[in-house]
């Protein structure tokens, strides 16, 4: 009962600052976030901050998180691709709003760790894979959506050829010194793009960590 009025503060914190869509609320008062939060950072589980995580990864801030979510025009969408699934926060609220979830982590430690909590949490719509999600995840494409959770220079074209028609890619992209939430669409095959706003995420590195 603690928990739940903790995490109702925090979402009445996030709308105080970025006004929520119902379906957006909704799915962040559904997530524990503090089982995706680091032992030692507990007692901020809850606060509107970024969190470190090993192999010096973030948990975005649930602010962020939120904003994110929201970007993405999620009504009636049934899969997504998220590059960069760290702590599995993002991907856990993305599941209690669409129907598949497919996230890809390059850290594998980090990864085993998402997975357990996934599974803990009974969130069976959740897919992962071990890989450098710049490759994407050509099995389960096109995807309606696509979101970097890590901050990119430029989008490879093969997530673009992933990418439905009339499809949604998101990314913080790399801007001389700032980092600019980007939102992208794919219609008729041609890609126009919108800057939203400046942001700060960890930035995404080619290939794989093992252990």
């Amino acid at each position: 009962m603690i928990k739940e009025l903790y995490l109702k503060k925090m979402v009445d914190e996030i709308e105080n600052k970025f006004p929520l869509e119902e379906r957006v609320k909704k799915a962040l008062l559904q997530i524990d976030r503090e089982a995706f939060v680091p032992n030692g950072f507990k007692h901020l589980a809850y606060k509107l901050d970024a969190l470190p995580m090993m192999e010096n990864q973030w948990i975005s801030s649930p602010l962020t998180v939120a904003k994110m979510t929201q970007y993405l025009e999620l009504d009636g969408v049934d899969s997504i691709l998220e590059i960069g699934c760290g702590s599995g926060y993002q991907a856990a609220v993305l599941s209690k709003i669409v129907r598949r979830v497919f996230t890809i982590e390059r850290i594998e430690a980090l990864l085993i760790e998402a997975r357990e909590r996934f599974r803990n949490m009974e969130m069976n719509n959740i897919f992962t894979r071990f890989d450098d999600g710049q490759r994407g995840w050509k099995e389960y494409a096109p995807y309606e959506r696509i979101l970097f959770s890590a901050t990119v220079k430029e989008i490879p074209t093969s997530l673009f050829e992933q990418l439905d028609e009339n499809g949604i890619l998101l990314a913080p992209i790399e801007r001389g010194d700032e980092q600019i939430i980007t939102k992208y669409h794919k219609k008729n095959g041609h890609i126009t793009s919108e800057s939203i706003e400046s942001c700060l995420f960890v930035p995404v590195l080619d290939g794989t960590v093992h252990g």
